[in-house]
């Protein structure tokens, strides 16, 4: 967020300006910026945005969000001191602007990092559920976790379904492997409830 007097020596207002992710910039918005033209922000208008970022984020790009708000003049004259500590300006109702999505490629050697770890039998799998195991004399007495595969995990603050076409990319998650929002989607429940490990 940034705020900024304008070139015009005839409108004394401020601009406030915000990027970020493009649901957050979203939400703070009232309106939309359409040829030249401020108009509100319906729901037609939410869905064609959903629309053109999950297509952007399919692609594997990153996809930023852009809103800006005239601050009024009397409310905010010249020389007012904005503080961003303790906000003393507004924050919603602003208008939104538009998307724009970059390239933000994984490095070079990722790809090969990554077929590197498949053929040191490293794979991408869901871990599975802990199982009583009956063996010596710790028959039946606790329970351990099945074998299993080293795992491939991709961190990242990308939006779930970019992360999922840069993964796809670079080689981690191959035909037949879930995400989480894939295990999510096939239990019919929220995200926040799938273990991810």
């Amino acid at each position: 967020l940034s705020i900024h007097e304008t070139e015009d020596p005839n409108d004394n207002r401020y601009l406030l300006v915000m990027k970020g992710a493009p649901e957050r910039i979203l939400d703070r918005c009232a309106t939309i910026l359409l040829q030249g033209k401020e108009q509100p922000l319906d729901e037609e208008m939410k869905e064609a945005f959903q629309n053109a970022y999950l297509e952007l984020g399919g692609l594997g790009e990153r996809v930023l969000g852009f809103c800006h708000y005239y601050l009024p003049e009397e409310q905010f004259p010249k020389g007012f001191a904005f503080d961003c500590d303790d906000v003393n300006f507004t924050t919603d109702n602003l208008c939104f602007v538009g998307l724009m999505s970059m390239i933000d490629p994984p490095r070079a050697a990722v790809p090969d990092a990554v077929g590197k770890c498949r053929s040191a039998g490293i794979k991408v799998c869901p871990r599975g559920d802990l199982v009583g195991v009956r063996s010596g004399a710790d028959a039946g007495s606790r329970a351990i976790p099945k074998p299993q595969w080293l795992q491939v995990i991709m961190v990242t603050g990308d939006h779930p379904i970019t992360a999922k076409a840069i993964a796809k990319g670079v080689g981690i998650i191959s035909e037949g492997n879930e995400t989480v929002e894939d295990i999510a989607a096939r239990l019919n429940i929220p995200v926040s409830q799938v273990n991810p490990r």
